[in-house]
């Protein structure tokens, strides 16, 4: 009987049940498609991921509970975090992920684990009427970065105090909303990430979602490094740098639960 070896692990975070929370599954083989999304739903958390030795590194994929997807910051992070604390990698080797993005690296300095991972450039854009309704805010910017929109927000208030409707963006592109930090803030900028589309209302701690911040407030504020936060109930840290096309974004992680799932059922 096939048995995985199962861990949770919250992500962007030292503090238990803060972050945002990943199942990081280690099959000695890869798994049906069926079998991965199952997982994923059982799990029902923002991200499952899936990751098989391969020749070169690891091949990693990410579900949610109702679609795999492209690009997953914090499930890579909680991944590389039990490679590490598992003894699979040695605590100074770098990480390497086969994914749908490409090649992404994962690295190890003291309790902060660096990710590299693609910059997702910004366009301006218009917000749909039907977004715009169930946000009910005012946006001060909006651009389209890749397959999200980022709407920026006169202050870090108007942020914290969204209450969106999620029915009514739950046919559309995910959505950022974002502010720069209020004055005597440790961080640079806030945002919280809503994508109903993908069966996640709101989303804790999106490093997605960064890859995308990162070069929109850099072309804001003419620098290159940053120190943010989401501010979803969970809420969580990033530090993060930008470097031409590549986004270098650092976190924490903690496991919570580890376990073993039986796909075909413990009898």
């Amino acid at each position: 009987m096939r048995r995985i070896p199962f861990f949770q692990v919250d992500a962007f975070t030292d503090k238990p049940f803060k972050g945002n929370p990943a199942a990081i599954c280690l099959p000695d083989e890869e798994l049906s498609m069926e079998t991965m999304q199952a997982i994923a739903a059982e799990n029902n958390l923002a991200e499952t991921a899936f990751v098989v030795k391969a020749a070169e590194g690891f091949d990693l994929r990410w579900f949610t509970p109702t679609v795999e997807i492209d690009l997953c910051g914090h499930a890579t992070l909680a991944t590389a975090h039990i490679l590490w604390e598992e003894g699979i990698l040695d605590k100074s080797e770098i990480a390497s992920f086969n994914t749908r993005s490409g090649v992404l690296t994962a690295s190890l300095s003291g309790d902060w684990i660096e990710l590299n991972f693609p910059a997702s450039l910004n366009n301006p854009a218009i917000l749909p009427e039907e977004v715009s309704k169930a946000l009910q805010a005012e946006p001060v910017h909006v651009v389209f970065a890749r397959d999200r929109y980022i709407v920026e927000l006169e202050k870090a208030e108007d942020v914290v105090s969204l209450k969106p409707d999620f029915a009514g963006l739950r046919e559309h592109e995910i959505v950022i909303v974002t502010s720069p930090a209020d004055e005597g803030s440790p961080y640079d900028f806030i945002s919280r990430t809503f994508a109903p589309l993908h069966g996640i209302d709101e989303d804790p701690v999106t490093g997605s979602s960064h890859c995308a911040l990162v070069p929109y407030y850099a072309g804001k504020y003419g620098k290159n490094e940053f120190f943010a936060y989401q501010a979803s109930a969970r809420g969580g840290e990033l530090k993060l740098r930008h470097e031409g096309d590549r986004v270098l974004m650092s976190g924490q992680a903690i496991t919570v639960i580890t376990g073993t799932f039986f796909p075909g059922g413990s009898a």
